[in-house]
């Protein structure tokens, strides 16, 4: 019986093993603009989610639910490269 359940799971392994990492996520809370704070009477204990790309977005996201919405203190926003004008 153990050889059995042993060699799909010997696969199963290597798939998984080999599978590209290119599918994990690279975006981190750095990344996005806008937190979401739960209410902590949810059971989250006042969790902070920062995964939103706009306020519109986090409000939807908290709608029903009573959280609130803030500027992200962890984000900054990509610096721009310097405009350099010609002399002519």
């Amino acid at each position: 019986m153990r050889k059995m359940i042993l060699g799909p799971l010997a696969l199963l392994v290597a798939v998984v093993g080999a599978a590209p990492t290119s599918f994990a996520q690279t975006l981190t809370p750095y990344d996005y603009p806008w937190c979401a704070l739960y209410p902590s009477d949810m059971g989250a204990g006042g969790a902070r989610s920062c995964y939103y790309t706009s306020f519109q977005q986090c409000r939807e996201t908290m709608s029903g639910i009573g959280g609130t919405c803030i500027r992200s203190p962890y984000y900054h926003e990509p610096q721009r490269a310097p405009v350099h004008y010609k002399r002519y």
